[in-house]
């Protein structure tokens, strides 16, 4: 059933901007962020989640298999890629581990263990590429460049969705009667990092609104620690009456970190915010259904200058679910008891690796 957010957004808008999304994407499976533009494999797959839950479930399985068809031997994706070419050959974490969210979010729409079974490989040799860039104190390293060789630095948002995309991951393995303690574990020196050391383990981004936002929106910090932390910066990135800025200093309000932030607020119980917030997030809708990617205040222009993504629709639709609660996927973003729970770690020896 489509999601459906009374006053707000209804389910024949969210069939339209899935619509328009399915309109963008390539024969090949591949949904770029616009005509002519590149897609990365996180928001590819952000995009494939929006066309299962706008019932376009056909289309969203070719955008998986596209992953599935392209994915390299040691189980990464480049960067970005262009219609039947590599744009950006950078190997990013982040970015090759999202495949296990949004195949959970795939199954938990339709159960269909076909399709479960069928992709296993594909994110399990993705989770072994993100987890051999985990570092002794738990934090794992940006990205690799093709020959190899890692990047010498972490970052808070793509290691938070790192933890949630494992978790996602462990719940595959659980449902296909596979044993993954080394997964387990690997997820708790994760989440002691992001907990623990935020200001050491990480490169620092505090402009950025996702570094403040994606620890409580992927579940690492939750409870009265969620609570906390996203009341303490709100101030700092809200605009009032037009959304979440992408960085502190800059009135560039965006679709996606404003739904996404609303995702992050639902997750610890204050769905007045969130619903504010989802409700702010429409000013960028257009009456094609298609979202704006960002706007400039107070002139109001828009950046990038004439850009609607799918990537903006896509968080939209998630957030939707989310908030309208009746999808079997609707607690994957918005309820951090829904995925295996993170175990509870002493940090390890700084002089002992993480894997064999």
């Amino acid at each position: 059933m489509l999601p459906d957010v009374p006053g707000v957004l209804s389910a024949a808008e969210v069939r339209l901007t899935a619509d328009h999304i399915a309109e963008w994407q390539l024969p090949d499976g591949m949904i770029p962020w616009f005509p002519g533009g590149h897609a990365d494999p996180w928001n590819h797959v952000e995009a494939a989640m929006a066309l299962a839950i706008g019932e376009r479930r056909g289309e969203a399985e070719a955008a998986y298999q596209w992953l599935a068809d392209i994915q390299r031997d040691d189980g990464g994706w480049h960067q970005y890629y262009l219609d039947g070419e590599v744009e950006q050959d950078k190997l990013d974490a982040n970015v090759i581990a999202y495949i296990a969210a949004g195949t959970w979010h795939h199954f938990l729409l339709y159960r269909d263990q076909g399709f479960l079974e069928t992709m296993w490989p594909v994110v399990s040799r993705a989770i072994e590429f993100v987890l051999d860039l985990q570092q002794p104190r738990g934090e794992i390293l940006w990205a690799r460049h093709p020959d190899g060789t890692p990047w010498s630095f972490a970052l808070l948002t793509g290691s938070s969705s790192i933890a949630h995309s494992l978790r996602c991951a462990i719940a595959m393995a659980q449902e296909l009667g596979e044993e993954r303690p080394d997964w387990e574990l690997s997820l708790g020196q994760l989440a002691h990092a992001i907990r623990h050391e935020p200001d050491t383990a990480f490169s620092p981004k505090h402009r950025w609104a996702m570094d403040w936002y994606y620890p409580v929106l992927c579940g690492v910090v939750s409870g009265e620690a969620g609570r906390a932390r996203l009341e303490d910066r709100l101030g700092t990135f809200l605009l009032e009456g037009e959304g979440i800025r992408c960085v502190s200093d800059r009135p560039w309000v965006t679709a996606a970190e404003t739904c996404e932030a609303a995702m992050a607020f639902l997750g610890i119980g204050d769905r007045s915010t969130a619903l504010m917030l989802f409700t702010v997030a429409q000013r960028l809708r257009e009456p094609d259904g298609r979202y704006i990617t960002g706007k400039v205040h107070p002139q109001g222009d828009m950046f990038p200058s004439e850009e609607r993504s799918t990537y903006s629709a896509a968080a939209v639709v998630l957030t939707a679910e989310a908030l309208d609660g009746s999808s079997p996927a609707a607690r994957l973003f918005a309820d951090h008891t829904f995925l295996p729970p993170i175990i509870d770690i002493d940090p390890i020896s700084q002089d002992q690796p993480v894997r064999d």
